[in-house]
C-alpha cells in the first residue's frame, strides 16, 4: 500500500501538472470506485467544468481543492491506486477504473488492479470530515507542528502493544505503513515487538527523529516501488534500493553486518537486526 512518502511524491506531481486546468468530463468504467455521491452521473457533473486549485495530503488521502468553491476531490490510493497523468490517446491499461479529462486532451486516469482505492466528490458547503468519515480518525501528520515528544509519548505511553503494531494504526501517527515503520524502528534502534509501555522518554524521542528522516528521505528519493506504486508519470520509487531493513531478510545489515530478520506481528512481516536493535540498547542512525 501506498505510505505517506509515495503519497506526498504523488501531490507534488499533481500540484506541478494538473492545476488551473478546466476538467472538461468523465468517465468512470468501475463504479463502486466512486464512494461518493452514490450516483456516478452526479459525481461527473459535481467535478466538470471545474478546475483544481491545488492538491493536499492528509496522512496517506490526496484532497484536491476545486476552483471557484465548487467542492473538494478525494483519493485514497489504498493498495494498487495509481494517478497517472496521460495523453487521452495514450491507450487504456486493463485496470483502469476512473479517467478525468482536462483541457489540451490531457487526463488524469486512476488505474487500480485489487480496486480497494476510493474516489469523492464533496459538494461545496458540506464538512469534507463528514463525507470521507476515514479523515476525522487520524493522528498528527509527522510533519506537522503537533507531532511533538510530548504528543507521541502520550499516544504509546501505558499501552501493552508491539511498537510495530502501534505505528501502524492511523491514529496513532497519520501516514506510517509497513515500510516505514520498520525502517524508523531500525534508525531508532527499538525492536518492532518491543511493548509501547516498556519504551523510554529518550527512545520515543529518537524514534519521533527516526520517522521523520526516514520519510524525508524516501520522498526525496521519489518513495518506494516493490510492487505497484507509480508517481504521476509512470516512473518508480527509488527508496527501495537504500531502506534499512525492510524487505532485506537474509540479507547483511548496512551497519553491522548482521542478518536481516523477519518475524510476523499481527499479521505483517517486519524486519530488523538483532545486532542494532535492542530495547536498553538504544543507537541513533544519521
Amino acid at each position: 500500500m501506498p505510505e505517506l512518502p509515495e503519497v506526498e511524491t504523488v501531490r507534488r506531481g499533481l500540484n506541478q501538472l494538473t492545476l488551473n486546468q478546466e476538467i472538461t468530463g468523465g468517465d468512470v468504467l468501475l463504479d463502486r470506485t466512486i464512494a461518493y455521491p452514490f450516483s456516478v452521473g452526479e459525481f461527473v457533473n459535481g467535478i466538470e467544468k471545474n478546475a483544481i486549485a491545488t492538491w493536499h495530503r492528509r496522512g496517506k488521502y490526496l484532497l484536491a481543492e476545486l476552483s471557484s468553491s465548487s467542492g473538494w476531490l478525494g483519493v485514497h490510493l489504498r493498495m494498487t491506486g495509481q494517478l497517472l497523468w496521460l495523453d487521452r490517446d495514450e491507450p487504456l491499461h486493463k485496470h483502469t477504473r476512473v479517467r478525468l479529462f482536462f483541457e489540451d486532451r490531457q487526463e488524469l486516469r486512476f488505474v487500480d488492479q485489487r480496486t480497494f482505492g476510493k474516489i469523492w466528490w464533496v459538494p461545496p458547503g458540506v464538512a469534507v470530515d463528514s463525507i470521507m468519515t476515514g479523515l476525522a480518525k487520524l493522528a498528527a501528520d509527522p510533519f506537522s507542528p503537533e507531532f511533538t515528544v510530548e504528543y507521541l509519548a502520550s499516544k504509546l505511553q501505558n499501552r501493552r502493544r508491539p511498537i510495530k503494531t502501534a505505528l501502524l494504526d492511523q491514529s496513532v501517527v497519520a501516514g506510517l505503513g509497513n515500510i516505514y515503520a520498520d525502517e524508523a524502528l531500525f534508525k531508532s534502534g527499538i525492536l518492532p515487538e518491543t511493548l509501547c509501555i516498556d519504551l523510554q522518554l529518550k527512545q520515543i524521542e529518537l524514534l519521533r527523529t527516526a520517522i521523520i528522516q526516514v520519510l524525508e528521505t524516501s520522498i526525496e528519493a521519489g518513495g518506494t516501488t516493490f510492487s505497484n506504486f507509480l508517481n504521476v508519470k509512470g516512473t518508480n520509487g527509488n527508496y527501495g534500493g537504500v531502506a534499512w531493513v525492510y524487505n532485506r531478510a537474509g540479507e547483511p545489515c548496512r551497519v553491522c553486518g548482521t542478518s536481516i530478520q523477519r518475524i510476523r506481528l499481527a499479521g505483517r512481516s517486519s524486519h530488523f537486526c538483532s545486532e542494532c536493535q535492542t530495547l536498553r540498547g538504544v543507537r541513533r542512525r544519521d
